[in-house]
């Protein structure tokens, strides 16, 4: 039984899943809106918005946490503290939010865009 399993396995393996959230997050964080499927963007929210409220609430501590889940990616770890983070003191959680678009052209997958608020 799947209880409390709530996670899409996108086909792949652990590695690569976490792989294709770093890649999205890091995408997110440098150009702060992306197109992408629908289920990789509803994934992406609770992902990047984590990052978000640790940068937020600043620290060292969050500050290497940040760091280890973005690969030691150095200026966009820099971009989310000192740039986007601040936009959001006063915000309780809700950083993002996913506009769906139409099915895509080729394969007919729901597309959407994510974006910070």
């Amino acid at each position: 039984m799947r209880h409390h399993n709530h996670k899409r396995k996108f086909g792949r393996t652990k590695n690569q899943r976490n792989a294709l959230l770093n890649s999205l997050a890091l995408n997110l964080i440098v150009r702060e809106k992306i197109k992408t499927t629908e289920p990789k963007a509803k994934e992406l929210r609770p992902f990047i918005e984590k990052l978000v409220t640790k940068a937020r609430k600043g620290g060292l501590a969050g500050r290497r946490d940040v760091v280890a889940r973005l690969q030691n990616r150095q200026p966009e770890v820099k971009k989310l503290f000192e740039v986007i983070a601040p936009k959001y003191k006063d915000r309780q959680g809700g950083y993002t939010r996913v506009l769906k678009l139409g099915p895509r052209k080729s394969d007919g997958a729901k597309m959407a865009i994510i974006e910070f608020v």
